[in-house]
């Protein structure tokens, strides 16, 4: 299912075809760098999808949206929106193939403003590396702001719609 299409990409469900290029991106170390936790090995890569293949949108449990360029289908990345406790925490990665051609920025963009239509009241949230530079400037271009260092997942957190009382959560929960 599609769920999102802009002027270069669709932001759809996983298919089975997806395992393959996941394994490809998640084991560069481009892409492995700054990701923590992530299935590596191509059967839970296989079974990752399996699971994650009929997700639906949602503001009470998660999803994994599959990107994918308009013209061949192909999946170029990955974004998972986890909701919780009135907050979207979106974590994404791109395949290095398709690095610096502006296709995070176009597919977070319209999976944000989406979901800022359909649950405004949600505040918005990421964890990056702080050493992650790319992503960093991404999140800023993108509108989010710097919230601090959270010492206990070792991250920088950027939020965007973040009312005062998520924020203070976000300092009494983290760190």
């Amino acid at each position: 299912m599609i769920l999102v299409e802009t002027k270069r990409l669709l932001l759809r469900n996983l298919t089975e075809a997806d395992a393959d290029i996941m394994y490809d991106y998640r084991n560069n170390e481009i892409c492995a760098r700054y990701q923590r936790g992530q299935i590596k090995d191509y059967d839970g890569i296989s079974a990752l999808v399996q699971r994650r293949k009929n997700d639906v949108m949602s503001n009470d449990s998660p999803f994994m949206i599959a990107v994918a360029l308009k013209n061949t289908g192909g999946m170029i990345g990955e974004i998972v929106v986890m909701p919780g406790d009135g907050t979207f925490n979106l974590g994404y990665t791109f395949s290095y193939r398709h690095h610096r051609n502006g296709y995070a920025f176009e597919a977070l963009t319209a999976l944000i403003h989406m979901l800022h239509a359909r649950y405004p009241e949600m505040n918005f949230i990421s964890f990056t590396d702080p050493e992650n530079e790319s992503s960093m400037a991404l999140l800023k271009k993108l509108g989010y702001r710097n919230m601090g260092y959270v010492p206990s997942m070792e991250s920088q957190v950027f939020g965007k719609w973040v009312s005062p009382a998520a924020e203070e959560e976000v300092y009494l929960k983290w760190r």
